[in-house]
């Protein structure tokens, strides 16, 4: 029997109700209860580093729960992850990037309602999470609704719906039947031992652009942030009347990243000429088929691991996990 490590962190699944609404409260214990089939699928371990909800959740808490997984990687055939919902795609990504080339499972999941509530999906994705963590895959994964998707690739896409979260931009790595998982994507193995890193750079900031925003947003921005991501219209493009404030930021050595407020086929800057000029001027780079959480987290990794323009460009245009197609 394959041997799990739950890692709790509070949101909706660890909920109750309280005089101001749900919070986290539940114990990992505790929700083990409701799943008493469990015990016939793994041998279970848990551990609570921190309770909250995932509104609440930081860079801090990624590099945290990097620390809990990398101490116990030998201990365990995979690891689950109980999460809220609404910062979920955040962490799968920045787990990603923290946790690379990894050969066992990792998954985060999490529930639409309180797994307390006589109608909740919590219990489901559960007992789904751990299947899928004795499967025998690897990779950093979110297991949802009966879906497996890429961490790179979740979006939570509904606020109230059970199907709450799409792959985007690439098609679900697996799906859960019952008891059975049905991988979709082929399992690949780069042969490479895991590695562990422990630096984020938080200073990245994400500016979306809409008709009539003001030329200082640029700089002012650019005064908190040493990476920024630009979410522009359609495949990509900067008004002309922003031009001198982005020249700014590029001299100071800011990185910029394009990106699109499209959900759906991504960025390709060079189509249009408000985009073609961009991408001679400035080298810029671009998300193409990235979501804005893998482009956030990724970023914030790399501008951890080198203050070198170039090698800050390498490693963003580094496919991991599945997160860039193009």
């Amino acid at each position: 029997m394959k041997k799990i490590l739950l890692i709790a962190t509070g949101g909706t699944i660890a909920s109750e109700q309280t005089g101001s609404g749900l919070a986290p409260r539940l114990h990992p214990e505790d929700l083990l209860r409701y799943v008493p089939d469990a015990a016939s699928i793994c041998e279970l371990d848990t551990v609570q580093p921190f309770h909250i909800d995932s509104t609440n959740i930081s860079p801090a808490h990624w590099l945290t729960l990097t620390g809990i997984i990398e101490e116990n990687y030998e201990k365990y055939d995979g690891f689950v992850i109980s999460h809220g919902t609404d910062t979920m795609a955040y962490t799968a990504a920045a787990l990603s990037y923290l946790i690379q080339n990894t050969k066992k499972p990792i998954v985060l999941t999490g529930a639409q309602k309180p797994i307390s509530n006589e109608s909740t999906d919590a219990k489901t994705n559960l007992l789904d999470s751990l299947r899928f963590a004795c499967s025998g895959d690897c990779g950093v994964a979110v297991v949802f609704g009966g879906k497996v998707i890429a961490g790179t690739r979740a979006r939570k896409t509904k606020t109230k719906s059970y199907d709450a979260f799409t792959s985007i931009n690439f098609p679900e790595i697996a799906a859960i039947h019952d008891t059975r998982v049905v991988r979709y994507v082929p399992f690949s193995d780069n042969g490479r031992e895991p590695v562990f890193y422990h630096r984020l750079n938080s200073r990245v900031f994400l500016l979306k652009l809409i008709p009539g925003i003001a030329q200082e947003a640029f700089s002012l921005a650019g005064e908190f942030c040493d990476g920024l991501v630009i979410e522009s219209y359609g495949v990509g493009g900067i008004p002309d009347v922003y031009l001198d404030e982005l020249d700014d930021l590029i001299q100071k050595g800011k990185t910029v990243i394009m990106a699109t407020q499209v959900t759906q086929e991504g960025s390709d800057i060079k189509v249009y000429e408000v985009g073609e000029r961009l991408k001679k001027r400035y080298h810029l780079l671009e998300t193409y088929d990235m979501t804005l959480e893998a482009t956030v987290t990724k970023l914030m990794w790399a501008l951890g691991r080198s203050e070198d323009p170039e090698e800050i460009r390498r490693l963003f245009c580094t496919s991991i996990n599945y997160d860039l197609l193009f």
